[in-house]
């Protein structure tokens, strides 16, 4: 399994599984972008939480996040990532599993705060998402 970020010697990580979607429309694809203390673009999706599957979680994250209804078409990798996340003063290691996805459906405006949806080129997105992990499951895509 890939491996992105630096493992810090002495810190303990808190295991976090999450979902997260490649949501592709013709040769775009829909990312979001949180502003809070610093502005990120990121895949997306996040947690699974405890009794959700990952296809649960895919589904809730992308409806908060961006306000659309996708359909998973197939799971593209998983990989494991080592950061710290801030929102929860917490450092871990997440478990990504990605999907790729269509979109069916913009049901609402992003109900996550902070969040808005962006579409964007290939090209712009491996060289703005925040993760690396993410940027590189977008580079290997063949648009």
């Amino acid at each position: 399994m890939k491996c992105y970020g630096q493992i810090k010697r002495g810190q303990t990580y808190t295991d976090r599984a999450g979902a997260y979607a490649v949501i592709l429309s013709g040769r775009s694809l829909l990312v979001t972008e949180e502003q809070s203390d610093i502005t990120e673009f990121q895949l997306p999706g996040g947690g699974i939480d405890p009794g959700e599957s990952p296809l649960q979680a895919l589904h809730r994250e992308v409806r908060e996040e961006t306000g659309w209804v996708v359909a998973p078409i197939r799971k593209l990798t998983v990989y494991q990532r080592y950061t710290h996340m801030p929102d929860y003063d917490l450092w871990a290691r997440k478990l990504c599993h990605i999907y790729l996805c269509r979109p069916i459906l913009q049901r609402s405006a992003p109900t996550e705060p902070h969040h808005t949806e962006v579409w964007m080129t290939q090209r712009d997105a491996v060289s703005l998402l925040a993760s690396p992990g993410d940027a590189d499951v977008v580079a290997r895509l063949r648009l």
